[in-house]
């Protein structure tokens, strides 16, 4: 079984099924293995990934700062309810984003969102419940998948730097399209987190080589 493989094994097993990965798994080495983020990481992990949403590294980051100050250095569901839509509002998200961390923040509070399950449940079904708050998309739903919720199998095609990355990988004359990547990563079912991480991982070293030059 997939899980039961160590990370030079896996390495080994994605180099296997794509050997243009292989330059990029020999300087990096194995992937760091997943673990489960603790319980009362997950939802601040959300607030985060929608703070993030079309928006670059170091603005989100300034952005989340700004919330977690807002919620007195504790981002749950009811510091963030009690804040109102107002105050994280004025944190520099749009109305969109303000809406959904509170429906969000709503959903968790009456139990429509069991977030202490998730670990235990089919990733479709914890898509489907964040999916259910009007301003989580896919995207969101698979950054906690894969960062919190620590699956293996999770491609997450939408992302810019996974796009970026493996078309770098492969050379590609023009970044691969959504659609052409998603059906790429059929080829490392079970290990598609992993796959990811060596696109990041990847992008990370074309955009450094960049500036070296």
């Amino acid at each position: 079984m997939v899980s039961q493989l160590t990370p030079e094994e896996i390495a080994q097993l994605i180099v296997k099924r794509d050997r243009a990965f292989g330059p990029t798994v020999k300087r990096v080495g194995p992937p760091p293995k997943r673990r489960n983020a603790p319980l009362d990481k997950r939802f601040p992990a959300l607030i985060e990934s929608i703070a993030s949403q079309l928006v670059s590294i170091k603005a989100a980051d300034t952005i989340y700062a700004r919330i977690v100050a807002i919620c007195d250095g504790e981002v749950s569901p009811r510091s963030l309810a009690a804040a109102g839509f107002e105050s994280i509002r004025s944190a520099g998200l749009s109305t969109t984003k303000a809406q959904a961390m509170l429906e969000l923040s709503g959903h968790v509070l009456n139990g429509q969102i069991n977030i202490e399950q998730h670990h235990k449940m089919p990733s479709s079904e914890v898509a489907k419940e964040l999916m259910s708050v009007r301003g989580i998309g896919p995207w969101t739903a698979e950054m906690y998948l894969l960062f919190s919720l620590a699956r293996q199998d999770v491609w997450p095609h939408l992302d810019y730097g996974v796009r970026a990355g493996w078309s770098s990988i492969h050379a590609l004359p023009e970044m691969i399209s959504i659609k052409e990547l998603k059906a790429a990563g059929a080829v490392f079912a079970g290990v598609e987190s992993h796959a990811a991480w060596y696109c990041w991982r990847a992008l990370e070293h074309e955009r450094q080589q960049f500036h070296k030059g």
